[in-house]
């Protein structure tokens, strides 16, 4: 009976993940409320409650799983780095964001609102994930350069994540934006996630 409890407990939670999802590529933050995830899901609000006190925390969870994705995909990359030079492993390493658009967008726009409304044990939860990134990188490095100096990993991890949160902002525009900039006179240049991060990383590994 525990068992099926928890399972249940954990369909739940990736049902209300899934329903963010959802809420959040469409309308954004200020869309995502527990009443809008409770409608689509046809499950009451205190229901929601049992298992997030507010909306931030379940777009914390959202931010969680995708990262941990993400991190899933790197770690695969860490048997073959010693095998990459400079432009592999900046394609491997830009294609592990590609498909990552929730998780850019809530690092680049709502991850300050997110982390002061969550309770302390969820944001260091996340903060594990976050020291989880940094050490399979680290791997990745060594494998790629065994000399290398830890200085030169910190300096390129630091650029890394520095370059994870601006992404979404330069890949992705809303139509208001594209408008203001044709005002203004700025030509707007489509780039990907991919072209992006690849060209940006040539330039920070070491």
């Amino acid at each position: 009976m525990k068992g099926r409890r928890t399972v249940n407990s954990e369909q739940r939670k990736k049902e209300i993940l899934d329903a963010c999802l959802a809420i959040y590529s469409s309308q954004g933050f200020y869309g995502v409320t527990i009443k809008e995830i409770s409608t689509r899901l046809s499950m009451t609000r205190p229901a929601i409650y049992n298992y997030y006190e507010t909306k931030e925390e379940i777009l914390l969870d959202l931010l969680s799983r995708e990262y941990s994705l993400w991190c899933s995909d790197m770690e695969r990359m860490v048997p073959f780095s010693e095998s990459f030079d400079r432009k592999a492993l900046a394609k491997h390493l830009a294609r592990t964001l590609e498909g990552r658009t929730a998780m850019l967008r809530i690092l680049n726009m709502n991850l300050y609102e997110i982390e002061l409304n969550c309770r302390l044990e969820r944001l260091a939860g996340f903060k594990m994930l976050y020291m989880r990134a940094v050490g399979i990188i680290d791997q990745i490095l060594h494998g790629f350069k065994p000399d290398i100096q830890e200085v030169e990993c910190e300096a390129f991890s630091s650029s890394f994540f520095a370059l994870l949160i601006g992404i979404y902002s330069l890949c992705f525009h809303e139509d208001k934006q594209k408008e203001a900039m044709k005002l203004a006179g700025i030509e707007l240049r489509e780039v990907s996630v991919f072209d992006l991060a690849y060209s940006s990383l040539v330039k920070l590994l070491p």
